[in-house]
């Protein structure tokens, strides 16, 4: 198969799709690859490095797009890439489609097949290709809110793990899946009072064991979130719904009533966010105020460890991109957990999380995805 891996425009997007080591995985295997020219310069991989691997390196990102049978992104296609996508080409990147209509519209007029990192799932339910992103995201936020709670950047001047004769920083998790876990694992490791929230209580049990009585596990209701996040010096957004618009757990009057110059560090605004004055912002512009509340949404966090992110990703997406670029659709006829993956096929949404998301307000019809691989 011809694989085509273009340079990330996203705004600060470092990662790349494929690492050198990965590309010679796919050589290996017979297959052709295609590389931006310096599409990974910026976190140490060269061109050079790429071609000892033995891939191709293009000057012209619309070469990529023309050529390729298969694309391999690390983020979601801006609009100028999605009209250089075509029938009958596979894309492979995360994709975030329910809180995005102009994406799931460009992608449908492409007739795109979409396959879509965050939806794709292992034996266990888990979620393989966006487990390493989320550990990441999820250390990543308790840096970006201690960073945040200085007095010089805004904050409240509020050291999360406090010193002798003097209480530590209270952080409230909402959500104990990986980046929630994550998360409270550097809380802890710097000396905060840590809460988590979650509605399993199979979950709170596993993650009272974890960490042994360092942390409190709550059972989540409307009241405990009102409760803890008035103490709260930094709130973690870590809920995640599959594919789907997350749900806005923390609302506007939630957060009137929290303390000034405490931080909210929004992990699931990929999928919308689940604070209610969440809106995505960039590592360039991280952050902005309501009601005295610091907010950080960067819509794609790992990028700002872009060299780390792109290598535990590609741990993560190679089997299954070999998978697809030997057997085409054919593979995920093979595997379950891969064809839950499949997002868009010929126009058509194939995610039903997506389509209950935005398929009436885009007109587009549902197609399930055993019928989409058969077709």
């Amino acid at each position: 198969m011809l694989i085509g891996v273009p340079k990330e425009i996203k705004n600060h997007e470092y990662r790349i799709g494929l690492t050198p080591a990965a590309v010679r995985e796919y050589v290996e295997h017979g297959h052709h690859v295609m590389i931006e020219q310096n599409g990974g310069a910026s976190i140490g991989f060269t061109n050079e490095d790429y071609e000892i691997a033995g891939a191709e390196i293009v000057n012209d990102p619309k070469e990529i797009f023309a050529r390729a049978e298969m694309i391999i992104k690390v983020k979601e296609p801006q609009p100028e890439e999605c009209k250089q996508l075509r029938e009958g080409q596979i894309l492979y990147t995360y994709l975030h489609l329910a809180p995005d209509p102009t994406q799931t519209q460009l992608l449908a007029e492409s007739g795109v097949t979409a396959i879509a990192y965050e939806t794709v799932t292992d034996r266990n339910g888990g979620l393989p290709l966006l487990a390493p992103m989320s550990e990441v995201a999820g250390r990543m936020s308790i840096q970006a809110g201690a960073h945040n709670l200085e007095k010089a950047n805004g904050g409240s001047g509020t050291l999360l793990g406090g010193v002798p004769g003097v209480e530590p920083g209270k952080v409230l998790i909402i959500g104990g899946g990986v980046v929630g876990t994550q998360a409270a694992k550097m809380a802890v490791g710097l000396g905060a009072d840590v809460t988590i929230l979650d509605r399993s209580l199979p979950r709170l049990r596993q993650l009272d064991d974890i960490f042994g009585g360092r942390i409190k596990t709550i059972y989540s209701t409307v009241d405990a979130i009102d409760r803890f996040s008035r103490e709260a010096d930094l709130v973690i957004g870590a809920v995640l719904i599959p594919g789907a618009a997350a749900p806005k757990l923390l609302t506007r009057e939630h957060i009137k009533n929290m303390k000034p110059g405490s931080v909210l560090v929004d992990v699931a605004i990929d999928q919308g966010g689940c604070f209610e004055t969440s809106k995505a912002t960039t590592h360039q512009n991280p952050t902005y105020v309501v009601d005295d509340v610091i907010h950080y949404c960067v819509a794609n966090m790992p990028g700002g460890v872009a060299r780390t992110s792109t290598i535990a990703l590609n741990n993560a997406t190679l089997p299954f991109g070999l998978a697809l670029a030997n057997k085409g659709l054919k593979a995920m006829a093979a595997d379950p957990h891969l064809l839950n993956g499949l997002n868009m096929h010929k126009g058509k949404i194939t995610y039903k999380a997506v389509h209950d998301d935005l398929g009436e307000q885009l007109g587009l019809a549902y197609l399930d995805p055993n019928e989409a691989i058969k077709s």
